[in-house]
């Protein structure tokens, strides 16, 4: 069985690939055939991030297990099967963590192509710009209610705090 997936360039103007790929391989090997389909090399750092349908973006699976006990997930612990099991299900791919390459996945179907050598770029869409674009990240507006505060926390020297209150 084969999954036929929709990977889109978070760029300005349309850019994305058709791609059909065996359904068991492992995401580190869909790490190198998204990358490579763009016109990259697939050394840079990546991570696939599991999603919802609003595309938020949710559990990270690295390329390598960096954690200092080695049991944290990692791509190549992960079938794409895993992640991507139904037509509509997504995944966020973020290539190179400099400059921040952001791709929107979507498995759009199931297909049993018997005798195809896979994967396969079926159909592609526009041209990988030369340099990623400026991501811009907002940070929330917090608004700081007065009534958060007592009037002990209005002091002019920390030395005036006593700390055994607390």
């Amino acid at each position: 069985m084969a999954y036929r997936l929709r990977v889109v360039l978070d760029v300005e103007d349309d850019v994305f690939r058709d791609i059909l790929i065996d359904k068991s391989i492992h995401l580190e090997d869909l790490h190198f055939i998204i990358a490579k389909s763009f016109g990259f090399k697939g050394q840079e750092m990546a991570s696939f991030y599991r999603t919802n349908e609003n595309w938020d973006q949710g559990e990270e699976i690295p390329l390598f297990d960096m954690s200092e006990d080695a049991n944290s997930n990692a791509m190549s612990n992960f079938a794409t099967t895993e992640v991507l099991n139904a037509i509509g299900d997504k995944l966020i791919y973020v290539y190179d963590f400099f400059a921040m390459w952001t791709f929107y996945i979507e498995l759009k179907s199931i297909q049993d192509k018997k005798g195809l050598e896979l994967p396969i770029t079926i159909l592609a869409f526009g041209n990988t710009p030369e340099e990623a674009p400026e991501k811009h990240f907002e940070a929330m507006d917090l608004a700081i209610e007065e009534d958060l505060y007592d009037d002990d926390s209005n002091f002019e020297n920390i030395d005036d705090v006593d700390i055994d209150n607390f």
